[in-house]
């Protein structure tokens, strides 16, 4: 069985929110959005290490809120650093020598299904690397800084990366090791991709939502109400008639 290191980058300045605490921070139906995130991990026998990456400004918020929690799920915290990719790779440096694959997932994706991340897994250990997305459906137009349309983007073949994002270990800390300076790096495919590795995409879920403003708590809400109802057991559920089924 391969063994998987699961990295929740959480360092993020979070200035779209507008909350009065930063997203992985944020409460969900009383847990965390981090919580939530990383229990969706920490039941797989191929995940053997989970680590959380938070800024050094939230070290003593996270000790003195979840410390429980981080006990219970044998969860190790690393402190981020300026960008994102500085973060994972303070990660990296934090990997358990049993570990041959690595995962990246937002930490502010909790509603990830279980599925997506199955398929996302069982990808990267066939291919070496895989990403969940979703294929772009809208019209795409690019616009100027006085919003006003330039062009229109054709958008087939285009898709949506999600996370999570999978990879060889090797892979991934060699891509680390590469990684251009001053070059902007939004996903951790990116950098595998200059490297020189073929990415494989899964077909990702619009439930795979990212949190990045207040309203997507309440979606977040109603798609883990919907998630956890349909995952009941019928028999275990409130009485219902089935006339009405």
């Amino acid at each position: 069985m391969p063994a998987f290191a699961v990295i929740l980058p959480a360092a993020g300045k979070s200035s779209r929110f507008g909350g009065r605490e930063k997203k992985p921070f944020a409460n969900i139906d009383g847990r965390a959005v981090w919580l939530r995130t990383a229990e969706q991990f920490v039941n797989r026998p191929d995940v053997k290490q989970i680590i959380l990456v938070i800024s050094p400004d939230d070290r003593e918020l996270v000790q003195r809120r979840y410390a429980a929690n981080l006990m219970f799920m044998e969860v190790k915290v690393v402190e981020g650093g300026a960008e994102r990719f500085d973060s994972v790779a303070n990660a990296l440096a934090q990997l358990k020598s049993e570990v041959d694959h690595v995962a990246v997932h937002d930490a502010v994706r909790p509603c990830a299904p279980a599925g997506v991340i199955d398929a996302v897994i069982a990808a990267a250990v066939k291919h070496g690397a895989a990403i969940a997305g979703i294929p772009v459906t809208d019209t795409l137009k690019r616009v100027d800084n006085q919003l006003r349309v330039t062009e229109t983007v054709a958008r087939g073949g285009l898709w949506q990366a999600q996370t999570p994002q999978a990879f060889r270990k090797e892979w991934l800390t060699e891509a680390y090791a590469k990684r251009p300076p001053g070059k902007d790096i939004t996903d951790d495919a990116q950098l595998v991709e200059a490297a020189g590795h073929p990415v494989q995409v899964v077909p990702g879920s619009p439930f795979n939502l990212k949190i990045t403003t207040g309203d997507d708590i309440k979606l977040a809400l109603q798609f883990i109400k919907l998630r956890d109802a349909e995952s009941t057991p019928k028999a275990s559920r409130p009485f219902e008639d089935e006339r009405f089924a």
